[in-house]
């Protein structure tokens, strides 16, 4: 099935056109490893409009637990070492100029950085400077970040100027 994207016209912006989503899974969309269920429902609703990629060294050891109920998530596993260039590797593949990205650790800085619309998550693992400096936004959660794709007039009414 063809996602419908998202394409917002932002006052002082332009238009965001948003076809994927890349985002980190361990820190971001997890908590030592656990995926909340109020996160998994904003997910599989968002697949209705975005491809969603999760990108992840498996650094838990969870992923094909945490995925098993999600048909068409995208996992993209990473080796340990150099995970910062492996994001940015991912996301130019994808075609940073249409791509989402969450993140919040020193690794997910490029990514961010080099997506159309980065967000940084400040759960309880906290956020990197390098992540906060080189994001558009910056929310308090997970769902959060996700209800701003889910709900994009209040990323209409952040990104304006």
């Amino acid at each position: 099935m063809k996602k419908r994207g998202l394409n917002l016209e932002i006052p002082g912006w332009g238009l965001l056109r948003l076809r994927q989503g890349l985002f980190d899974l361990n820190g971001t969309l997890c908590l030592d490893g656990i995926l909340p269920e109020t996160v998994q429902e904003r997910l599989h609703r968002l697949q209705d409009i975005l491809e969603v990629y999760v990108i992840t060294a498996d650094t838990h050891g969870t992923v094909a637990d945490l995925v098993r109920d999600f048909a068409d998530l995208e996992i993209a596993r990473i080796q340990a070492g150099n995970e910062a260039w492996q994001k940015r590797a991912l996301l130019e593949r994808l075609g940073a100029s249409h791509t989402v990205a969450l993140g919040n650790g020193a690794n997910d800085a490029l990514m961010l950085r080099g997506a159309c619309l980065g967000i940084c998550v400040m759960q309880g693992e906290g956020i990197s400077s390098r992540a906060l400096l080189a994001s558009d936004v910056l929310v308090r959660s997970a769902e959060e970040a996700l209800d701003l794709l889910l709900k994009p007039d209040r990323l209409v009414a952040t990104l304006r100027s």
